[in-house]
Parts: C-alpha cells; structure tokens; sequence
C-alpha cells in the first residue's frame, strides 16, 4: 500500500468553501479502484494549507487508474477552484 500525500494551499478566507467541495468529491475517491482510505487535515499554524493523505493499492492505482477517470475529473471540476498553485503530489510507501 502507499500514501499519496499532497500539500494544497487555498486562500484561507475560502477554507469552508474549500472542505464542502473536498466533502461532495470524497465519495469519487472511495469510489475508485485501489483506494482504501481519504483523510484532509488543515495545517493550524499556516493558514490556507491542508495536507490530504488518500491510501491506495499502488502508486499506478492513483497515477493510471484514477487519474484518468471520470472521478479525478470531478475531484478537479470541485476542489480545482481552489487551489492557489498546483498541489504539491508525492508518495510514501506504508
């Protein structure tokens, strides 16, 4: 298994916006083959950055398969908006 962690920094004046579009696009994530888990925590010492862990198979299961899904597309059209710059994505092995 493997973790895909990636560092999103919003506008903070947007962070509720923000977590209810991450809350309608969770299910696209639980949704995906070789998913198991989703999890965003909001840094509390530097406003605006949230670090989001989702749990998969393999890294192909998150790069191949659901980056080139229907649900990567809405994960985007939702939480896209508010992304200040392009999310910093790496992995971590478990």
């Amino acid at each position: 298994m493997v973790s895909e962690i990636a560092l999103i920094q919003i506008d903070p004046a947007e962070s509720a916006a923000f977590e209810e579009a991450v809350a309608q696009a969770e299910q696209n994530f639980h949704a995906a083959d070789g998913c198991y888990s989703f999890r965003l925590d909001r840094a509390v010492d530097r406003p605006g950055l949230y670090i989001l862990t989702v749990g998969w198979e393999s890294v192909e299961a998150h790069m191949v398969a659901f980056r080139n899904s229907e649900g990567f597309q809405r994960w985007r059209a939702l939480a896209g908006p508010f992304f200040q710059n392009q999310p910093d994505v790496f992995h971590c092995r478990s």
